[in-house]
């Protein structure tokens, strides 16, 4: 079909959808949003139908993906997708064409892919035309020019995502039992998510090893004739230039003080020269990641949710348009004409002062770059930032993100002029160096300048007075300042993104994803914007150091994924793939099946051991334990995870935490720390230290009954611990009154959430534990009410809007167990990481329609259930009526023998004769 066919679609985009029987081009397009949007662009001779996302994936069971049968693969249609699959079906019986219009990546041709297998087999093919269209953007012209460019399914792009997803698949099928058996409490291991987690575990252990380093710098201040001042530090003494280290002391910087002191200085050396600042190229997927984590706080997956809602459209003046380009891409080039517009824009806004005489053009320097795709910008460049008022905020600063950094990369370089001058003592045995610069011309930085990752502010940023060789100075004070090398420091999302960019590991789609399956699997937490790594997360990385450890070397992994770009580009054959990797992997799981436990403990100690054992202060055995003096402490697993205990268990009891050193608290490793006696029994408050941590005790345990106890508030730390504080801590629940309209008593304790104030069955958070002891009834009822509405109904966050079906409202709703969906009865709880500043009215109805078909298939499930219920009763009944009968005639027979004078059975009959 060709644009004069579509042109006649697009006269009648504002007319109602015409009869099922009038369609003749039906347009699968992933979710609900595009699908409405690209509909009003193709009219009314095109029906746009979303899939939402995968219609179908591997069953999560062992057998889904089969080494021994040529690595067959067992698809799954879920409930939710097997509807909308239905009514695809339906729609593309009767049409003459099939467009396949998934985005434009690995993903996207999957799911293309998918979904045109599925039809097949319920054979809703016959005679219909099947195309595949991309387009980078969502607009207008975008989608009718694709339209005209239509192509088949690139296989090749296929391949590449079967062998992906085989492979994730039998990595986590094959060595997750591995740790379940072999190591208690850890969770799975993944392909990607294990080379992630080991550059947290392995920066950690970095971190813990670092022994801070004293060194000095002396700076002095000096004076032109004109009695500018300015600053200079020591460059070289006696001759030698300085190293970092060699000022390590007080001593010796006050001796390089006193030989600075000690002369006057000239300019001995100076030069000056201009130096360019060259802007950074348009936004990937992961500098975008990178730089929202910089500049906005948003976290990677809060950046590609808010990025989606871009490249899907905005209603803006009534229609809706896509504002950025197809946000997962590693590409960092974009098309002519945008460059032509990019150009336009800094001519009108900035001047021309600011165009380079030619537009500038950038190659990718990214280990293993596809770039498929354009990278991320505006789909109008003339769409300026400040004219959007609809957007939220989240992506109103997004969008300026993108924006900026688009047209900054056009832009001129910025110039400065770089200073350095030696000032030199007559005998030249000390020199002065003085460093600056001055910027000429601002260039791109006018508009946008790149953040920077953990690393020190530039020295040379300071301005330097009009200085010329042979200059005389005057000295006017000179300072010695100490410092203390730093470790690395900690992971953030920006950085670990990056850092696995540039190990060749995971691709645009992958990013977000590992670093939200590392939380959620409790192997890493974030914490003021930094990754520490959990106890579980440190062992399994430790474990698979040890017994897999191939799989989780960077190259190993990088390779592999350069593997997968080799089958998408046609190179190699996708099983051939799988099969090297299955035939050594399998090897090596082969070689730990002997493996016991109590072994892979005993490696873990020693690997573990300068992390979970060390060095002491006083320099004795860092295993040795400090509560009976006699035992060895040594790694040990439970049902809840790994722990420290004593070998002499159980004559000594004492455990720690995994991560808790044995010298912090040293007092209560030993045992209980008495803090007093309690005034009212006389009985010992005690301080102690558990498997969970430190906590308070009053008195032993007497006839088998444990003692009263309390944890320790969050911010208390033991040493920090007061008599009193703790006297009042061990008289909790304290009873606040009575509430006026129940009756029922009102408490406040501390509980293992945190202080809480207790109403009959409701629990009222309270936000620190001196509330405990100071909030009175008025606060109490009122906590009470709050937390009561948030049980009826939650409260509200947002309106969303109307549903357009129904015109109910749809409303964003804060509950007890998180943010939700409300429409009518219909509650659809917000998945786990989706932000709630990101929903939008669209997100909300594809949520409220996936939870209508899950309340549907639940339904038949229990009328499936109730009837199979039924028909067991009536068996039930039936076999239960003839066994009476069967008892009956039982009975007779032993009355009519006893009265034969036969004797009766001693036995009853058995079941199998009853029935």
């Amino acid at each position: 079909m060709g644009r004069e066919r579509l042109g006649a679609g697009r006269r009648f985009a504002s007319r109602a959808l015409p009869d099922r029987t009038s369609i003749m081009n039906v347009v699968i397009v992933e979710s609900p949003a595009k699908a409405k949007t690209i509909n009003k662009y193709l009219g009314s001779e095109f029906q746009v139908l979303a899939s939402y996302g995968h219609v179908r994936d591997l069953p999560s069971k062992d057998g889904s993906v089969q080494p021994d049968d040529d690595f067959a693969m067992t698809w799954d249609v879920d409930t939710k997708s097997r509807k909308r699959i239905n009514d695809i079906a339906a729609a593309v019986k009767g049409a003459d064409r099939l467009i396949l219009a998934t985005d434009p990546d690995r993903e996207g041709e999957a799911i293309s892919w998918h979904l045109l297998e599925v039809l097949r087999d319920k054979k809703a093919l016959k005679d219909v035309a099947i195309e595949r269209v991309v387009f980078n953007a969502i607009t207008k012209r975008a989608v009718l020019d694709a339209m005209a460019q239509p192509r088949t399914i690139d296989q090749e792009l296929v391949d590449a995502y079967l062998a992906r997803r085989a492979l994730d698949y039998l990595v986590g099928f094959t060595l997750s039992p591995v740790l379940w058996r072999k190591l208690p409490g850890a969770r799975s291991a993944g392909r990607v998510q294990s080379v992630a987690l080991r550059l947290i575990c392995e920066r950690e252990s970095e971190i813990e090893a670092f022994r801070p380093r004293e060194y000095w710098t002396v700076a002095a201040q000096l004076a032109t004739p004109e009695q500018k001042s300015f600053e200079a530090r020591l460059y070289s003494l006696n001759g030698k230039k300085l190293g970092k280290f060699d000022l390590n002391d007080e001593a010796s910087a006050l001796a390089a003080v006193k030989a600075i002191e000690a002369g006057t200085y000239t300019v001995a050396e100076l030069e000056q020269k201009p130096q360019k600042r060259n802007p950074a190229p348009p936004f990937t997927t992961s500098t975008l990641q990178q730089e929202a984590s910089r500049k906005l706080g948003f976290s990677a997956s809060k950046t590609m949710q808010t990025a989606q809602r871009l490249y899907e459209g905005i209603d803006i003046a009534g229609e809706t348009v896509g504002l950025i380009t197809y946000m997962r891409t590693d590409g960092i080039s974009i098309t002519q004409e945008a460059l032509t517009q990019t150009r336009s824009v800094i001519g009108t806004e900035f001047g021309d002062k600011y165009l380079p005489d030619a537009p500038r053009y950038y190659k990718n320097k990214a280990k293993n770059a596809q770039e498929a795709h354009e990278a991320i910008r505006p789909t109008s460049l003339a769409r300026l930032p400040k004219s959007l008022k609809n957007l939220s905020a989240d992506q109103f600063r997004l969008y300026e993100l993108i924006w900026k950094r688009t047209v900054a990369s056009q832009m001129e370089s910025a110039v400065f002029e770089r200073t350095t001058a030696d000032l030199a003592r007559p005998d030249g045995q000390v020199i002065l160096r003085a460093t600056g610069q001055v910027m000429v011309f601002d260039g791109f930085l006018t508009l946008y300048m790149e953040g920077q990752d953990d690393e020190p502010e530039e020295e040379d940023g300071r301005r330097l007075p009009a200085l010329a060789k042979g200059m005389a100075t005057a000295l006017t004070t000179v300072t010695p300042t100490q410092h203390f090398t730093e470790p690395p420091p900690r992971f953030t999302e920006a950085t670990l993104v990056k850092r696995l960019e540039e190990l060749g590991i995971g691709r645009p789609s992958t990013y977000a994803s590992i670093l939200s399956v590392l939380q959620d699997r409790s192997y890493v937490r974030l914490e003021e914007k930094r990754f520490f790594p959990e106890d579980k997360g440190r062992l399994v990385t430790a474990f698979l150091e040890s017994f897999f450890k191939r799989y989780i070397q960077y190259d190993f992994t990088a390779n592999l994924e350069e593997e997968l770009d080799h089958i998408s580009a046609g190179d190699v054959e996708w099983k051939d793939v799988l099969r090297r990797f299955w035939l050594d992997f399998t090897a090596s799981v082969a070689e730990t099946a002997d493996l016991r436990v109590s072994q892979v403990l005993d490696t873990l100690n020693e690997i573990l051991g300068p992390v979970v054992f060390p060095t002491r202060d006083d320099g004795s055995d860092p295993r040795k334990c400090l509560a009976c003096e006699a035992g060895e402490l040594s790694l040990k697993v439970g049902r809840y995870g790994a722990f420290i205990g004593c070998s002499n268990y159980p004559e000594c009891n004492y455990t720690r935490q995994f991560t808790e050193s044995d010298t912090d608290n040293a007092a209560l490793k030993a045992g209980p720390k008495v803090l007093g006696q309690h005034p009212d029994n006389g009985l010992d408050v005690t301080l102690r230290s558990g498997r969970f941590g430190p906590y308070l005790q009053l008195g032993e345990a007497e006839d088998g009954e444990k003692p009263k106890r309390s944890g320790l508030p969050e911010g208390i730390a033991p040493d920090d611990m007061t008599f009193e504080l703790a006297v009042k801590l061990l008289s909790l629940p304290r009873t606040i009154g009575t509430h006026p309209e129940t009756g029922k008593e009102m408490t406040a304790a501390l509980g293992r959430y945190g202080p809480y104030i207790k109403h009959g069955g409701i629990y009222a958070n309270l936000e620190s534990y001196e509330d405990i002891f100071t909030v009175g009834i008025n606060r109490a009822v009122t906590l009470i009410a709050e937390k009561q509405a948030q049980r009826r109904g939650g409260k509200v966050l947002r309106e969303l809007g109307a549903h357009p079906e129904t015109e109910r409202p749809v409303e964003l709703m804060e509950g007890k167990y998180g943010p939700y969906i409300k429409y009518g009865r219909t509650n659809a709880t917000l998945p786990k990481g989706e932000e709630v500043d990101a929903v939008t009215l669209e997100r909300a109805l594809e949520l409220i329609e996936a939870k209508a078909g899950s309340k549907k298939s639940s339904t038949k499930k229990a009328a499936a259930k109730k009837k199979t219920a039924k028909k067991a009763t009536a068996k039930k009944a039936t076999a239960k009526k003839t066994t009476t009968k069967k008892k009956t005639a039982a009975k007779k027979t032993t009355r009519s023998k006893k009265a034969s004078g036969d004797e009766a059975p001693s036995d009853p009959p058995s079941t199998a004769d009853a029935d």
